[in-house]
Order: C-alpha cells, then structure tokens, then sequence
C-alpha cells in the first residue's frame, strides 16, 4: 500500500510491520472474502460466548514474583509424553484452502517447524495422507466427528492410526451444527474446487442444496452419548482425547471413561450461545480431574500473557484456531510460522517477567482473579 511521509507527500510501498495476532486478524479481514471472513470469524446467535472467550482473559490479573534470576527461561512441555516447544497448539480448524491455496499443507508444516501439536480437523481441503506428507516428523493428532455411518468414522480412524497421527480428539459438541446467522445470510459453501478431502468420492450420491459444510446435511449424528468413547476405544488403541467438556461433572464422566485428556472448548462460540468463557471454566475441571488426565483448552487465546494465565490454571497446553487462519491468509506456512513464533516469544517474555523460569513454575500462586 502507499503512504505518506511525513511532509504528506505519498512514499513508497512498504510491507506492514507484524507485530502481535491482532495484526495478522486486521489482514486477513481486509484480504479474504466477506463470505470467507464471515464464516471463519462466526460465533453462534447474539455471539456472545464467542466474545466472551476473549474478554474472560482480560478479568484475569497476574501477581509477579521478583528477584527470582530469569536469565534463562525454558519454554518446553510435554503433551501425552511428547515433548514441544511451548504449550501452544493448532486446533481443529475447517477448510485452510479458503484462506490459502495450500491450506492445511502449509500449517502442518509451520506446526513442525516449530517443534509443537496440529490437531488436524475431519473438515480438511487436505487429506489425512498428504497432510502426513507433508510434514512427515510434525507431532500430529486428529480431530473426529461421530457419523449416523459409523463406517465413516471407523474408516478415517483406521486411515490416521495407519499414518502416525498420535491421538484422536473426539468433538463432542456438535450433536447439531449452531446458527451461525452470517454463514445462512452469505449462503456459504465450499467453491466448486474445493472439498473435504477426508471423505472425497464418499457422498457423490448426496449433493446440491441439502450440503452443510461440505459435507450432506444430517450426516453428524445426534444421538452421540458415553458409549460411543467406549466403542471408539474398542477401534483404536489411539490415546482419546474429548474436546468440548465445560463442566466438572463431564470431566469426572470422561475420567471414568478411561479418556486420556479433555480439551476444554465451547467451539469458539460457535455452538451454543450464552455459555461461559472456556477460562473460567478451566479451574473447576482441573480441580475435578486432579491430575488423572491432561487438561487442554482453546478459545480466546491472542496472546503470550493470555497463554500464561490458562497454564496458570492448570492447562498442560492450549490450542488456537481463527490466528492459524489469519497467519495463513497473510503468507501461508510463513504466516502461521510467525503467528506461532510471536506467541512463543511473548510467553517465554510474560513468564520471565512474572519470575517464571519454567513451564513447571508456572502455577495458580501467579493469578488473581479481579472483580471487573
């Protein structure tokens, strides 16, 4: 773009400065299409909730220790055994293509760049074996919906666990898909060169105005309950992870499911509106596990300082989705590669300033919650 200098005569092109997540948002929202846009950044209803994930984070107020010698800080951590750079990963995310051509190619490859999780999402423009291709040493797990077909799910599972991906993250959410009110004003669907890769050649019997997402309407099924975990343990010995847990009393039913991590999420604010933000609901559900299973969560995380505060409270790692979207419709694997690395060096920042030396350090004697 043109700018003026300071005599106000109009300078030359230059490359804006990227400098925090909500940089690379102001991009995308000026470079992808309204419909595009609209579908990435919608939350459910009056969007509420989806608001409220961020805002949550801005009632949290941290109490920094001094003098404690953060001449060198370590940001590492280990999800289910393995070790990444720092507790942040990519959530489950729908349809990368839309926000660059190479879509989930390219995040794979950011996410092991940087040595830390991908949660591929069912919802893919690319499939499970050229995202494994692509990134063939990244730390991936995989993100699953249950079908009224079980078949369906049963054969995606067989495809990842034959790839290497490390877990399944069951989405437990969605027993119906929210209202999302721009995505039915926009009439969004995939452009005709696009697809869920996942399931390709799988629905050519089902097309045309009764699609959602990609996919035929009325595919997800409703009737999902505790048994399901159980039937998916019986498939795979991939290590289950349920995301969309809010309360205590489902984080004590996936413990006894025998699950091995939760990932608190309300879906971004997407699914059902007028839910609380997933940071307040984090302390309850740690508490309520007591450490039997690793706690994960994603919503609202914009910041190191925001990464800070949910490992305070006692998540082993949390995950982000619409700022890999904003990293990829700025400058794809590059993008996502800097979303990651400004997060990473703000909370090796953050920690060192609240007199964090380690991940290990970081504990609930650094929160305190203010009454805004």
């Amino acid at each position: 773009m043109n700018i003026l200098d300071s005599s106000g005569e109009e300078g030359v092109c230059v490359e804006m400065t990227m400098v925090c997540l909500s940089d690379f948002e102001e991009y995308a929202k000026q470079h992808l299409s309204k419909a595009t846009w609209d579908y990435y950044d919608a939350g459910a209803d009056d969007c509420c909730t989806r608001d409220d994930n961020l805002l949550a984070y801005k009632r949290i107020r941290l109490r920094p220790r001094i003098l404690r010698d953060v001449s060198l800080n370590d940001t590492r951590t280990s999800v289910l055994g393995m070790e990444i750079s720092f507790p942040v990963g990519i959530a489950p995310t729908a349809f990368h293509c839309l926000a660059w051509h190479e879509g989930e190619l390219a995040t794979a490859r950011a996410t092991e760049a940087l040595n830390t999780c991908y949660i591929a999402s069912t919802y893919s423009t690319c499939s499970v074996e050229e995202i494994a291709a692509a990134a063939p040493s990244g730390y991936r797990w995989f993100q699953l919906y249950l079908y009224r077909d079980r078949k369906l799910s049963e054969q995606i599972v067989r495809r990842v666990e034959a790839l290497g991906f490390k877990a399944l993250v069951l989405t437990v959410d969605v027993p119906y898909t929210g209202k999302r009110r721009n995505d039915i004003r926009n009439q969004f669907k995939l452009p005709p060169h696009l697809k869920v890769k996942n399931f390709e050649g799988m629905f050519q019997e089902q097309t045309g105005p009764q699609e959602e997402y990609g996919i035929p309407a009325n595919t997800l099924d409703p009737s999902i309950s505790w048994k399901d975990v159980c039937w998916l343990q019986s498939l795979s010995r991939l290590p289950i992870i349920i995301k969309g847990i809010l309360t205590k009393e489902d984080a004590e039913l996936a413990v006894e499911h025998g699950v091995q991590g939760i990932i608190v999420s309300n879906h971004g604010g997407r699914q059902l509106d007028g839910g609380p933000a997933t940071i307040d609901c984090l302390p309850e559900i740690v508490d309520a596990v007591q450490g039997r299973v690793e706690v994960y969560m994603d919503g609202g995380i914009r910041t190191g300082n925001d990464v800070l505060k949910a490992i305070a409270l006692g998540a082993k790692c949390v995950f982000i989705g619409r700022p890999a979207i904003w990293g990829l419709a700025y400058k794809g694997e590059e993008g996502v590669r800097e979303i990651l690395q400004i997060l990473h060096d703000e909370f090796r920042l953050c920690m060192a300033l609240s007199g964090c030396r380690n991940v290990a350090e970081i504990n609930r004697n650094l929160i305190q919650l203010s009454r805004l």
